[in-house]
């Protein structure tokens, strides 16, 4: 990213201030990021390092944001912001490795360009690349200036690492779940029934389980920190029931079962084969909006870039899933759940890229609340047979009368995909969303 200028050791004072309209009643979002008693200041907020330092800085302050306040609180003009904003947070500015840290941590904790101009700088890469020049380093250090476009992005870094690693993760791993899921179905059909058969069917089950933790725990669709118990077990339970469910809820509808349902295989296997473009469209999206992180001069021109990025990236990847859940299809010569099977891609997808680039909460929630539905829809029918409860399985036997079984969890996960595709976009368009996890 182009650098706006070199700024000299305290020359913030120099530039001509651009104060931002604080409407009545709106808070200032400076005196929360400048901390207490600093210049610009006007109350104690929270600090981006969570530090308890000192909230003043030595010499007169000067709040470009005066006038916001009431009588007596806003500092004397002719102080240092940028100085006083540096000391409050001085522990970020200390650990940063470039620039990039910064404004990312800045943006992260409500930072933006409209604020940054209370800090006498048009946006918040410029705001972050002052207040690492500033920071004191050691000598070996300045030999590199700080500049953005000169920081090389994590997912370019590791491309210009050791082949055989980027083989494995990007590669090896990734068609290992669908080569195992093959292999099972191919020996199923020749193996007979048996004790042995239903041993083979466990077994496998748990190599293909197996390969897809690798596959999550290495490369592109690792998390920071481990997945939650409730994300296991939601995700675990919605790809079970996109093999097993809709012949164990239409066989409940129709008073069994009483014999084994039909499995979807050929979901399972489209399934187990997409999780190679899953860890490839993971991996344009990271890098990408990785290297356009570095290339932008501000956060809405981020933004802007991010978008569209993430969309490609999830419209791959369903493109992809529909051309080998077609394709498993035709070679097993069953018709695979198309409609259920592309929402729960959609929504696996979405989910792991929240959870990658620090998002927990809402990827929870909306397997969680998938899940919790097509349980719900199966428990009605099952508890439709107690003595005067019919009426519990009339909505599930009007929906699967009209559609098929197919059309719970396609609804769903589809209702669930949507709503998460609404939190990812904005989230995942957030600089912060794209650095180390220590700076989130």
């Amino acid at each position: 990213m182009t650098t706006h200028h070199a700024p000299g050791p305290l020359d913030a004072a120099s530039r001509p201030a651009q104060p931002a309209h604080t409407g009545p009643g709106e808070p200032d979002p400076v005196r929360s990021l400048a901390g207490p008693g600093a210049p610009g200041a006007l109350y104690a907020g929270p600090g981006l390092s969570g530090d308890t330092a000192a909230g003043s800085a030595s010499g007169t302050g000067g709040s470009p944001a005066q006038g916001s306040g009431g009588p007596g609180t806003a500092a004397p003009p002719g102080g240092d912001p940028v100085k006083a904003l540096m000391h409050r947070h001085r522990e970020l500015c200390a650990r940063a490795v470039d620039p990039l840290e910064i404004a990312a941590a800045l943006e992260a904790h409500g930072m933006t360009d409209r604020t940054a101009a209370h800090f006498r700088h048009r946006d918040v890469f410029s705001l972050a690349e002052e207040m690492y020049a500033r920071v004191p380093r050691h000598s070996s250090d300045r030999s590199a200036p700080p500049a953005f476009a000169q920081a090389v992005p994590e997912p370019v870094a590791s491309a210009a690492a050791a082949g055989p690693s980027r083989l494995l993760t990007l590669v090896l791993l990734p068609a290992l779940p669908g080569a195992l899921c093959a292999g099972l179905l191919a020996g199923l059909a020749q193996a007979p029934p048996g004790r042995a058969r239903t041993l083979a069917v466990v077994a496998g089950v748990l190599a293909v389980l197996s390969a897809v933790q690798l596959c999550l725990r290495h490369g592109p669709l690792r998390s920071p920190r481990p997945a939650g118990v409730a994300v296991r077990l939601a995700t675990l339970w919605l790809l079970g029931y996109a093999v097993l469910g809709d012949g164990l809820l239409d066989a409940a509808v129709r008073g069994g079962p009483d014999r084994l349902w039909p499995v979807d295989t050929a979901t399972a296997l489209g399934l187990a084969l997409a999780m190679w473009p899953a860890v490839l469209c993971a991996r344009l999206f990271t890098g990408g909006a990785r290297r356009r992180l570095a290339r932008s001069r501000g956060l809405g021109e981020f933004a802007a870039a991010t978008r569209p990025l993430l969309l490609a990236s999830l419209t791959c990847y369903l493109a992809a899933l529909a051309g080998l859940l077609a394709l498993a299809g035709a070679a097993l010569g069953a018709p695979p759940a198309l409609g259920g099977a592309g929402a729960l891609g959609a929504l696996l997808l979405l989910a792991r890229l929240l959870l990658v680039h620090g998002h927990r909460a809402t990827p929870t929630v909306a397997l969680a609340t998938a899940a919790g539905v097509e349980l719900a829809v199966l428990c009605s029918v099952l508890a439709s047979r107690l003595p005067g409860c019919g009426f519990l399985a009339v909505p599930a036997e009007t929906l699967i009368e009209v559609c098929g079984a197919e059309a719970v969890p396609t609804l769903a996960c589809a209702v669930a995909a949507f709503a998460l595709l609404g939190r990812a976009v904005p989230a995942l368009s957030r600089a912060s969303a794209h650095t180390d996890p220590g700076t989130r």
